[in-house]
């Protein structure tokens, strides 16, 4: 049996990993947030297993959120078609971030809106497009 000291938490059964990305969806309708999770969940594996996002029938603006281990670098996506614009806050370390991101350049049309660097993580801000609301990905 493991001993822990008072206000330690018990162990995860997923240890925190430098290839761990947080995405944060939003402004965006549930299909499309459904559509950048199901070709996120093609290429790495998440704690959001098959579900979807559903509406709250709220009048505030809704986000959905998820954990992908980005520990690889995917193959090309083709084109996926997207009703509107989506805001994606992907953070995590560097390379895992930049795998993720480029799963989904691959995918969708991608426009950075910023970036924030910590010492051991990156933040940063994406919106996507499908290709038929500008450059076909890969032209970008």
């Amino acid at each position: 049996m493991t001993r822990r000291a008072a206000g330690e938490h018990p162990e995860s059964p997923h240890p925190p990993s430098a290839d761990l990305v947080q995405v944060v969806l939003g402004e965006c309708s549930p299909a499309d947030a459904d559509t950048v999770f199901n070709v996120l969940r093609e290429h790495f594996p998440t704690d959001r297993g098959a579900d979807a996002p559903g509406r709250t029938g709220e009048a505030t603006p809704e986000v959905w959120t998820g954990g992908f281990l980005a520990d690889h670098s995917p193959g090309s996506v083709p084109g996926v078609l997207l009703a509107g614009t989506v805001a994606a806050d992907l953070q995590g370390g560097p390379v895992a971030v930049s795998r993720l991101r480029a799963a989904l350049a691959s995918a969708f049309v991608v426009t950075d809106a910023g970036t924030v660097s910590g010492d051991q993580e990156v933040e940063v801000r994406l919106r996507l497009t499908g290709p038929d609301e500008g450059a076909p990905p890969g032209d970008a």
